[in-house]
């Protein structure tokens, strides 16, 4: 798709979701804005610009305004998440501080030249992290009767979108899988430290959840593609989508690939909390960074909080399984994109990006 000549803004560009965003939008030839406190670490030869702007700053967001004149589309992977991660999910300071975020650059680019916003939500939208939902979630689900900043995010941009003009697309992604470290909740950085910790221990990467728990994913390049499919879609404005790679998996069944891609011996399960281990042995991995000659990043650089993201991802410390969270992709596939990607491949994949980037350590190296 060519989105030559226009002009796409990505809040949150450094993070998982945006980096994603801004290799996607180069390679669609628009010129490509990326907003965050980092610069992302892209791929891309293309320039883009880079504003390291605080979005919780009012004033700041203001005295930019200028440089946000001409933008046509916005991708809104901006979040501000407490330390700790699952408790932020319920309250009200975090939902207030996100709301504010988005209101900040909304007033800061006003209206004019803006065609298309692409605003984040996900599972929590069904009430994925308070109750069992309905099997599959389906996006003509009513609201579900919980306080959630998506639902203030989303009255926002309903809102503005309908006095100024542009439309909107509103996307419900599973657990999202990327590159990026440092960030809240993405597994590949955290899997691959753990992995190296234990070898660097004599230890075998043993599988370090509990109960077995199938889950749904969604590859950050699938992500991009479609949003970049709905920035000038007429079938996707004003329209809320599920997005899946479109195949369950389970972690211990995928744990042999991993431990293959990493090149690390595979042993029996040990349920060990990665929130905990990990940090515990920020020495350990200051030498394995010497000796293996990786980027000079410590630990607490690389984690986020993406570490406790992990355990619950991998069902620490359940003897049964949680409810299930699966996801329906009929109406997204119906409206006309069909993009899909094998999860195994791509959790393999991107350690091995981590690796050629010099993050973790590779065998072959």
């Amino acid at each position: 798709m060519s989105l030559v000549g226009t002009t796409v803004l990505v809040a949150g560009a450094s993070g998982l979701v945006g980096t994603a965003a801004v290799e996607r939008f180069l390679a669609d030839g628009a010129e490509v804005l990326a907003v965050s406190r980092r610069e992302p670490e892209v791929a891309s030869e293309r320039p883009f610009r880079h504003l390291p702007l605080d979005l919780r700053d009012r004033l700041a967001c203001q005295d930019a305004a200028p440089l946000l004149a001409g933008v046509t589309h916005i991708v809104y992977a901006a979040v501000y998440e407490m330390p700790g991660l699952v408790r932020g999910w319920t309250d009200p300071h975090q939902m207030s501080v996100n709301e504010q975020m988005l209101r900040n650059l909304l007033d800061a680019i006003g209206p004019g030249t803006l065609r298309h916003l692409s605003l984040l939500q996900g599972t929590k939208a069904y009430g994925a992290h308070l109750h069992p939902i309905r099997i599959p979630a389906r996006e003509s689900a009513p609201r579900d009767p919980h306080d959630n900043f998506y639902w203030r995010h989303e009255d926002l941009v309903r809102e503005r979108s309908q006095a100024e003009g542009w439309s909107f697309t509103i996307w419900r992604p599973q657990l999202i899988v990327g590159p990026n470290y440092g960030v809240v909740m993405n597994l590949p950085p955290v899997i691959g430290i753990y992995a190296a910790l234990r070898q660097a221990e004599g230890l075998p990467f043993s599988y370090p959840g509990g109960a077995s728990w199938v889950w749904e994913a969604v590859d950050t390049r699938l992500l991009a593609d479609a949003m970049s499919w709905a920035a000038d879609e007429p079938a996707a404005a004003g329209q809320t989508f599920n997005i899946t790679n479109g195949e369950v998996f389970e972690f211990r069944d995928m744990w042999p690939a991993l431990a293959r891609t990493l090149g690390v011996e595979i042993g029996p399960d040990e349920p060990v909390s990665v929130a905990t281990y990990l940090p515990e042995r920020t020495s350990l991995w200051d030498r394995i960074v010497m000796e293996r000659g990786l980027r000079p990043l410590a630990m607490n650089e690389l984690l986020g909080e993406s570490h406790h993201y992990a355990d619950v991802c991998f069902a620490y410390g359940s003897d049964q399984a949680p409810p299930p969270t699966h996801l329906s992709t009929v109406k997204l596939r119906s409206a006309g994109f069909g993009g899909v990607c094998n999860t195994e491949a791509s959790f393999c994949h991107w350690l091995g990006v981590l690796m050629e980037r010099g993050i973790l350590p590779s065998p072959h190296r």
